[in-house]
Formats: C-alpha cells, sequence, structure tokens
C-alpha cells in the first residue's frame, strides 16, 4: 500500500503559500515550480484544499491565500481532504471470498477491527501533527 504523493505535494503547497505569503505573489505556476510538477497537478489539489476550507484563490489577483492558521490545519485534514477514503475504510476488502473455504468463511471478521486499529493509529497520528509544527521545523532548516 502507497498513499500517493498528493498528500506530500498538498503539505508542500501548504507550507510555501504560508512561508512566501509577505515576499511573492503566491500563484500555482509559483508553487509548480517549488514542488516541481505540472501546474495542473497544483491547481486540482488546490481545489481539493479549497473545498475543504484551506485556502483562498483569488482569480483575478492570481494569488492563494490560506484560510486557516497553521495550527489550525493538521495532517489528517489534509490527508482526509486530499486522499477521500472510500467508505471511511482505509483498507478494501476483496468482496466474494468463497463462503464454503474456511479461509474465506472467516478472514474478515479475522482481519476487520485489526485494520481499523491500524487506520484508526494512521489517523490519530496524522491528527497530532500540525502544519505549525511543520512550519517550525522549515524555519529551522531555511
Amino acid at each position: 500500500m502507497q498513499i500517493s504523493s498528493r498528500f506530500t505535494i498538498a503539505l508542500h503547497i501548504l507550507a510555501a503559500i504560508y512561508t512566501f505569503k509577505d515576499e511573492y505573489r503566491v500563484t500555482s505556476e509559483f508553487l509548480a515550480g517549488s514542488v516541481q510538477v505540472n501546474p495542473v497537478i497544483i491547481r486540482n489539489i488546490l481545489l481539493q484544499l479549497k473545498a475543504a476550507g484551506m485556502v483562498k484563490i483569488s482569480r483575478g489577483r492570481g494569488r492563494i491565500e490560506m484560510l486557516k492558521a497553521p495550527n489550525e490545519i493538521n495532517m489528517l485534514d489534509v490527508y482526509k481532504a486530499i486522499e477521500p477514503i472510500e467508505h471511511d475504510t482505509l483498507f478494501a476488502f476483496h468482496k466474494n471470498p468463497n463462503p464454503k473455504c474456511p479461509v474465506g468463511h472467516n478472514i474478515h471478521n479475522i482481519l476487520d477491527n485489526r485494520l481499523l486499529s491500524v487506520q484508526k493509529a494512521m489517523e490519530d497520528k496524522l491528527a497530532a501533527m500540525k502544519l505549525s509544527d511543520v512550519l517550525d521545523d522549515l524555519q529551522k532548516l531555511i
């Protein structure tokens, strides 16, 4: 299992918007230069962040701004905005295990709670990490 790079790109975008807000006109092209991806990818992720209420996109002025303070955004918020989880379940389960097979008949019941436990642990960790923590660490390096 691998979470797509869209999640880390979204965190990069938010960090760049905040870091450069007073120095540059932050646009999708500017952000694409920082991330080194096509501006279309940036625009698509920005639309998801906008829908989640994290950013404001001013078309006429071509400027992107944060709508929330960095300490009000945690990594779980970003993850859920960018990587929507189908049916609130991170792990997909194969649909038709053989009910006549002892493994197929029982595997769902055996794995469900374990996988939910893993998902909850990941979500708890992400919820505890704020964008402000990322920015604090970034400031130590630049």
